[in-house]
């Protein structure tokens, strides 16, 4: 499976600090959020185009694999996607033999999607590939930091 090259984009995300620097937007919460996520997104990246998939479609099997039979609508809503975006990844996915979409007997214009045992044992795999990406990427803290930024995060995310 063929690696995306390297850009200088992607150097530029890589690095710890920017080019240029400007300390009154490090001041923000929402930008060192968004630097962040940009590195550990950006890792988690690299680590699955082993694979020849995107961190939208591990997602998409990770939220299926626990609802199984869940509905295209759903889907969209759990990933924060519009419907018409979904149906590549889908399209992506079954063509790759890790996911079924099976029509629904009450309603015959909606399908269920469901893993396939090969999208099942590869979610497997990839699961500890995204865990040993998330702890690679956010190397420079603690366990205890770890543990904290995360329940910062789900705070701030959940607002409460």
């Amino acid at each position: 499976m063929a690696r995306r090259a390297a850009t200088p984009a992607d150097a530029a995300i890589e690095t710890a600090e920017p080019a240029v620097l400007d300390t009154s937007l490090d001041e923000l919460i929402g930008y060192a959020m968004r630097r962040a996520q940009l590195k550990v997104f950006q890792h988690l990246v690299n680590k699955l185009a082993v694979h020849d998939l995107r961190p939208a479609q591990f997602s998409a099997m990770a939220i299926i694999d626990q609802n199984p039979g869940l509905m295209q609508a759903d889907l969209a809503r759990a990933l924060a996607i519009e419907p018409p975006q979904l149906v590549p990844l889908l399209n992506k996915l079954e063509a790759r033999a890790l996911a079924v979409r099976v029509r629904c007997k009450p309603d015959k214009r909606s399908y269920g999607i469901f893993l396939s045992k090969t999208g099942e044992q590869l979610l497997k795999d990839l699961k500890q590939v995204a865990a040993e990406s998330d702890i690679e990427s956010t190397s420079a803290l603690n366990d205890a930091e770890r543990e904290t930024l995360l329940q910062l995060l789900r705070k701030v995310y959940r607002g409460s």
